[in-house]
C-alpha cells in the first residue's frame, strides 16, 4: 500500500492557459510546477468529494422531508409562516 506522500512521474497534456498560470504561481511561491500541480489536484479533488457528499445529504434531506407542506418545511426550521402570524378575523354575529 503507498502512503499519502509517495509519489508516481507521469504525462500530462494541459491546456495552455491552465499551464500557464500555474507556472506563474510556482515562479512567485518559488517552487518547482509538480509541487503546484499536485496541490490544485488534491484541492479540486477535496472540492469534488465535498460536492459529491453535499448532494448526497440533499437528496437524502429531500427523500426524508418530501411529504411535508412548504409552511411544514418553514415550521420545522422554526420558522413562523406568514399566514400563521396575521391576526384570524371573527365572524361577528348579529
Amino acid at each position: 500500500m503507498r502512503s499519502a506522500s509517495s509519489k508516481r512521474r507521469t504525462t500530462l497534456t494541459l491546456p495552455n492557459d491552465a499551464l500557464s498560470q500555474a507556472e506563474r504561481i510556482a515562479r512567485a511561491r518559488q517552487v518547482n510546477l509538480s509541487t503546484v500541480i499536485g496541490e490544485l489536484l488534491a484541492e479540486g479533488l477535496r472540492a469534488h468529494a465535498e460536492t459529491a457528499q453535499s448532494r448526497e445529504i440533499l437528496a437524502r434531506y429531500q427523500k426524508a422531508f418530501s411529504g411535508f407542506s412548504e409552511d411544514e418545511l418553514l415550521l420545522l426550521d422554526g420558522i413562523v409562516p406568514e399566514s400563521e402570524l396575521k391576526p384570524k378575523r371573527r365572524l361577528r354575529r348579529r
